[in-house]
């Protein structure tokens, strides 16, 4: 049984779209975080190292912890499947030419880049460009 979803590279750059979230985040890592930030996280990586947070910024001060960066949140609007090959590739490679870092998160339904705050615009410009 396949994954649901698109895994055509050129269909899934057709109708790509791409929606920023509300906030601005930071990540921040930490064994023991606080109750509120472990409920207010917007996504969780546990690694071997400890368990990286993302966060709003507010948040991250709240408890206290550094902000090293502020990114913005952008969702790839286009339901790709969990098997389908290039498009992480690309967008990041779209990004890189460009010099803008973006840490890739993948969901179940879409996947999301962490972008520098002062870049994000440019950032969707180049993703949406040619359609």
């Amino acid at each position: 049984m396949a994954a649901p979803g698109e895994t055509d590279l050129a269909e899934m750059l057709a109708t790509l779209r791409v929606v920023r979230r509300e906030g601005t985040f930071t990540m921040g890592e930490s064994d023991d975080a606080p109750a509120a930030v472990v409920a207010r996280a917007h996504a969780r990586i546990d690694e071997e190292e400890s368990t990286t947070y993302v966060v709003e910024v507010a948040d991250a001060v709240a408890a206290g912890w550094e902000v090293p960066v502020e990114m913005a949140w952008l969702t790839l609007a286009v339901h790709s499947s969990l098997e389908a090959v290039g498009l992480t590739a690309h967008v990041s490679g779209v990004l890189a030419q460009e010099d803008i870092p973006c840490n890739v998160l993948a969901g179940y339904h879409h996947d999301h880049l962490l972008v520098p705050l002062d870049r994000a615009d440019r950032a969707i410009e180049l993703l949406t460009a040619g359609r």
